[in-house]
């Protein structure tokens, strides 16, 4: 087995090759003056089983190219099978037409993987679970939630909980957290987006007094959808709000917008390198994902069950 990284997120690649005991293949992924990318793989990696760990965030495309780039190379020095390893997916969340002469990007961005050289990819937390039937290479999507639901157990397991959905989309991701802790009561936020980047909360559905409520989900991008429905919890009377989301874009001011918010605490996960102002906020924790990725990856490379880590 070898591990090849891309520079979307160095740290947690370097974390995984040290939970795996395994070095990172020696390589350069640079850019000519023209921002070209240009990878050459300084080592032999003839008939290696390679995983290439690279998220697909910002700059996405720039991030997607690297990934591309790196998977192409690794085809031509003969390995043997090329794992796509992609905390974050970028684009997932154009996995349907939302209206007429619109693209189906999460689509394109898997064909275009199958096509550079991967033979099969190992995500977290896609968007849409339907994004695994867009490969015609074999798919595994990892959930954030079994850390998750140990980290919430340590800090909020001797109070009340109430498990909340931001949205009714993510109701089925709520339900699987909410079996995880105990079987804790689920609540919903119905809310109208007028559009893009824009939400209206307009009531909640559950009774959430003196509750810790727990908000998940597995994008935040701008915040707004989040800091409206943790306001309107504390107004329908809930005692704090934490939200656990797996794939910090925070893009914009979102970071400044969960500052100022009624939320207690913003956790997530390190599938994404944080950005500086994500780093120096005091209300965003960032718990690590490595040790789930690395034990994906040891089971994948020993041919064994990857769906067993969360039995």
């Amino acid at each position: 087995m070898k591990l090849m990284a891309g520079n979307s997120n160095l740290p947690l690649a370097r974390a995984i090759a040290g939970y795996l005991e395994q070095p990172l293949t020696d390589a350069a992924v640079r850019r000519f003056a023209d921002e070209e990318v240009f990878v050459e793989i300084n080592e032999n990696v003839r008939g290696e089983d390679v995983f290439v760990l690279q998220s697909t965030s910002y700059p996405c495309n720039d991030n997607l190219m690297e990934l591309l780039i790196c998977i192409d190379a690794l085809r031509r020095a003969s390995a043997k099978r090329i794992t796509a390893v992609v905390p974050y997916f970028g684009y997932a969340r154009q996995d349907r037409k939302p209206g007429p002469r619109t693209p189906i990007s999460a689509k394109l961005v898997a064909n275009l993987i199958t096509t550079a050289g991967a033979d099969r990819v190992l995500a977290v937390d896609l968007h849409a679970g339907q994004i695994q039937g867009f490969f015609d290479i074999p798919t595994d999507n990892l959930f954030a939630a079994p850390v998750m639901a140990a980290d919430i157990q340590a800090r909020y397991g001797d109070k009340p909980l109430m498990v909340v959905s931001p949205d009714v989309g993510g109701v089925v991701r709520a339900r699987a957290l909410a079996k995880r802790l105990d079987n804790a009561p689920l609540a919903i936020v119905d809310k109208r987006r007028d559009k893009p980047g824009q939400s209206e909360v307009m009531n909640i559905i559950g009774d959430v007094k003196g509750r810790a409520c727990i908000l998940i989900d597995d994008i935040i991008d701008s915040g707004g959808t989040l800091c409206n429905a943790a306001q309107a919890l504390m107004d329908a009377g809930a005692a704090s709000v934490t939200a656990y989301i797996t794939h910090g874009v925070l893009s914009g001011a979102a970071v400044a917008r969960v500052n100022s918010s009624a939320l207690k605490e913003l956790v997530i996960t390190d599938s994404i390198l944080p950005t500086e102002a994500t780093q120096a906020s005091d209300r965003i924790r960032i718990i690590t994902i490595a040790p789930l990725i690395g034990e994906a990856v040891r089971r994948i490379a020993d041919e064994s069950s990857v769906s067993s880590l969360f039995d």
